[in-house]
């Protein structure tokens, strides 16, 4: 791809480097902010600016926030001893939306994948095994997507905290096998979240 002018080109290969923009694709949202009042585009870098530098992870659930401690966690009127475990910031909007589930989260960041060369140690996982072993947690409902990846950081987990005796679940398979949560429709995802089944009978079902 020719370019007339090399701050094009860079702009073009800086906004390539985002997932699922591609060379053609990058160009034309490039051109777009060409096409926009100066100012528009002014906004736009420092919004994200403003979110590189000043976007927080919430201590206790580690999703994304404002603050120390998200607007979930900080809410007394959710149920804290049911936690909701997910890989991202995606699934807690997707579960959210559902306007179903009254728990809280807590956010992996991933799902263990040694052909990714994701383990266990790359994940949020001590500090949810923390939070069981303290005695707050009543219930941890397992809802990482329905892949290899996220069926062995599911059992991983089980493991880690069967032994102290509290429920854990996983949401109904309302969800296609090999689905993301971020895609599946807010009925669909809510069902899931409410007949979830008890986390044993998921696996020795597969």
């Amino acid at each position: 791809m020719e370019f007339s002018s090399k701050l094009l080109e860079k702009a073009v290969d800086e906004m390539s480097q985002l997932p699922g923009i591609g060379k053609r694709t990058a160009l034309r949202l490039v051109l777009h902010l060409l096409k926009q009042p100066k100012e528009q585009t002014v906004f736009l870098s420092e919004a994200i600016m403003a979110m590189r530098s000043e976007v927080k992870f919430c201590k206790s659930c580690h999703n994304i926030s404002d603050a120390e401690i998200c607007e979930i966690c900080a809410n007394a009127n959710r149920d804290h001893a049911l936690i909701c475990v997910v890989e991202d910031i995606r699934d807690v909007m997707a579960i959210e939306n559902t306007r179903q589930f009254k728990g809280i989260y807590h956010v992996l960041g991933g799902k263990i994948s040694p052909i990714d060369g994701v383990g266990p140690s790359q994940l949020k996982i001590g500090t949810l095994v923390d939070k069981v072993r303290q005695g707050s947690v009543r219930e941890l409902i397992f809802a990482l997507s329905s892949t290899m990846e996220g069926d062995t950081t599911n059992f991983y987990l089980y493991k880690q905290i069967s032994e102290y005796g509290i429920i854990t679940s996983a949401i109904a398979r309302g969800i296609a096998v090999g689905d993301e949560l971020e895609y599946a429709d807010e009925v669909t995802l809510g069902r899931s979240i409410l007949q979830r089944v008890p986390f044993e009978n998921s696996f020795k079902n597969n």
